[in-house]
């Protein structure tokens, strides 16, 4: 254990996703280390991020703007729409280079003993998109516990809207996994094989 602001350092950094303590002691010791531009740098890039990125008032990605890049872009489908857990699978399905429709991120899954009900995700805000002109949902929810409890309660809140095709992204990725961790060949074949429920 370090003294004072190295130890706060290494504590703040093990608190993020994915960054162990030893991860974490790395990086307090290389920011350390490290030119005062390069932290100034780093400085400017989180609070850039905290200050200038909001949610897409359509879809729910992240975005610059009021209104995201992919939800302003004319040549996309209107009549698809991919619903994602987070933003970053948004950018999961985008490498697949595969879809061509939009998105709609719900903001988590599903977690009844986390306190994740269906209020807490954009679930709502879906099915008030979901008018004349969309004919297709594609759920593309993480394949574990709480990916598929959502996907099955999507299925059954969308079934009932008339004309529409409700798909699930086919087999090909890993039970248990998360989609932003599939390669692209894969979550391509996965989209391209997607299946009804």
């Amino acid at each position: 254990m370090y003294e004072g602001p190295v130890q706060d350092l290494i504590d703040e950094l093990g608190r993020l996703p994915g960054v162990g303590p030893k991860s974490a002691q790395r990086i307090a010791f290389h920011l350390l280390a490290a030119d005062p531009a390069d932290i100034g740098r780093l400085q400017d890039a989180l609070q850039k991020v905290k200050d200038g990125v909001v949610f897409c008032d359509v879809c729910g990605n992240v975005s610059a703007e009021a209104t995201c890049r992919i939800c302003r872009d004319p040549r996309r489908d209107l009549t698809l729409i991919c619903v994602v857990e987070e933003p970053k699978d948004v950018l999961a399905v985008e490498r697949t280079r595969e879809f061509k429709g939009r998105y709609h991120v719900l903001g988590g899954a599903l977690d009844p003993l986390s306190g994740v009900g269906p209020d807490q995700l954009r679930i709502r805000q879906l099915l008030t998109r979901i008018g004349t002109d969309v004919n297709e949902i594609i759920i593309a929810t993480d394949p574990n516990t709480e990916g598929e409890a959502t996907a099955t309660y999507l299925v059954r809140m969308l079934r009932d809207f008339p004309g529409l095709t409700v798909t699930r992204l086919a087999s090909g990725l890993p039970m248990g996994g998360d989609l932003e961790f599939a390669d692209e060949l894969t979550l391509g074949r996965a989209l391209s094989g997607r299946r009804s429920m």
